[in-house]
């Protein structure tokens, strides 16, 4: 018996290995404090894609999430974000700032914020997120969006890499 198992599985094993497929997401959350009058935000990225993406773009093997990890990878993990995601407020982009990440299994978490958003004028919250498409053509980035009651929820692709929040 022992034996026609373990045949079994020698057989069967490749063959589900074929099946097995990755997903490409990242999961983006946007929150508005009102007692920092600021968008907080968090986006959850897969550390292998991120590493793939900061290798491919800049030539840096970042190693995250190790005891080798490269002291100018986080540099680098700022500027992709900050050339892939985007926050436009009134139609006006804005600057974020990177306030930190940490690791999550195999997740890497960066924590932004857009400060000082003057909620009485603001009429619109539009975030352009192209992270990853640029390398891999089934990313999809998740987009949640919380201010003052509202709440909406993007699922952004290559082609279509926008979405807007009316206030």
């Amino acid at each position: 018996m022992k034996k026609k198992f373990f045949f079994l599985l020698i057989i069967v094993l490749p063959l589900l290995s074929f099946t097995a497929h990755k997903f490409y997401v990242s999961v983006t959350n946007i929150n508005y404090s009102e007692k920092d009058d600021a968008l907080q935000i968090t986006t959850r990225i897969f550390i292998d894609d991120f590493e793939a993406v900061l290798l491919e773009r800049y030539g840096i093997s970042a190693l995250l999430a190790t005891d080798e990890e490269a002291a100018i990878a986080q540099d680098y993990m700022i500027k992709y974000l900050k050339s892939k995601f985007l926050v436009l407020l009134n139609d006006k982009q804005v600057v974020f700032n990177y306030i930190g990440k940490k690791y999550d299994n195999d997740v890497v978490i960066c924590y932004l914020e857009v400060a000082n958003i003057g909620f009485d004028e603001l009429k619109s919250i539009e975030i352009q997120n192209e992270i990853l498409t640029d390398m891999y053509e089934e990313q999809k980035n998740l987009v949640h969006i919380k201010y003052k009651g509202k709440k909406k929820s993007f699922v952004l692709i290559k082609e279509n890499n926008k979405g807007m929040l009316n206030l």
